[in-house]
């Protein structure tokens, strides 16, 4: 099997993933360009039935309430440090298909860039239920695609399988939260490991570019074994 090149897994649901892509375009262009971008999510039933049929448990634990408000205050820290304003999004029996095979849906047709970019403004800046069909629909129409394709792709069956495909690679790359960030055999968990994350996917570059010198040492009479 080929060795896969660097990725990152993102999930439109995380304010965390949000600033991770943020900052992955702000400060680290030239790495966003290189890199792989695959979604995470919490399953529905449907689909985490089709997943243990498969032999496969995401590692998902609910956050407990001390969690959350942590998070909440950890999160607001970290977006005033970077001059963002959000607002921060009630979310109501979401359903986090809905979105990401929405994204799923824009990738296939060269959008999916500009839909995480719109997914994650109406989240995070407009605090909008990204698990209305209605929103996705919205974005379709901002985004030029027939937002009846978006608004659908959670209940279109041929994106619920590839949503299972996708969900099988984050379980055999072992991923566990988001943001995360892979290099070789290397892995980088949290918004605040992107900056090792870009530096050892830069470092790789620069080593795949370098050319190789012939040594003028010969070695000396009877070798080093």
């Amino acid at each position: 099997m080929a060795r896969r090149g660097p990725r990152w897994y993102f999930s439109l649901r995380s304010p965390y993933s949000w600033l991770a892509y943020r900052d992955l375009l702000d400060r680290h262009p030239d790495v966003a360009d290189e890199i792989e971008w695959l979604p995470f999510w919490e399953p529905d039933a449907a689909t985490t039935e089709e997943l243990a049929g498969r032999g496969i448990t995401l590692p998902y634990v609910a956050m407990s309430r001390e969690k959350h408000l942590y998070m909440l205050q950890d999160v607001r820290r970290l977006v005033q440090e970077r001059g963002l304003t959000m607002a921060w999004p009630v979310d109501q029996d979401p359903v986090w298909e809905v979105s990401h095979l929405a994204y799923v849906a824009a990738e296939r047709l060269g959008r999916g860039r500009a839909f995480i970019d719109a997914a994650y403004r109406a989240r995070w800046e407009q605090g909008r239920n990204i698990s209305d069909p209605e929103v996705m629909a919205a974005i379709g129409r901002e985004l030029g695609i027939d937002p009846g394709t978006l608004a659908g792709a959670g209940s279109d069956p041929a994106l619920r399988q590839e949503g299972v495909r996708r969900l099988e690679s984050l379980h055999r790359d072992g991923v566990f939260g988001v943001p995360y960030f892979i290099n070789g055999f290397d892995k980088f968990w949290g918004v605040d490991r992107l900056a090792a994350f870009a530096a050892s996917v830069r470092s790789g570059r620069a080593e795949a570019t370098t050319p190789l010198v012939p040594s003028l040492d010969q070695g000396h009479a009877g070798g080093c074994g």
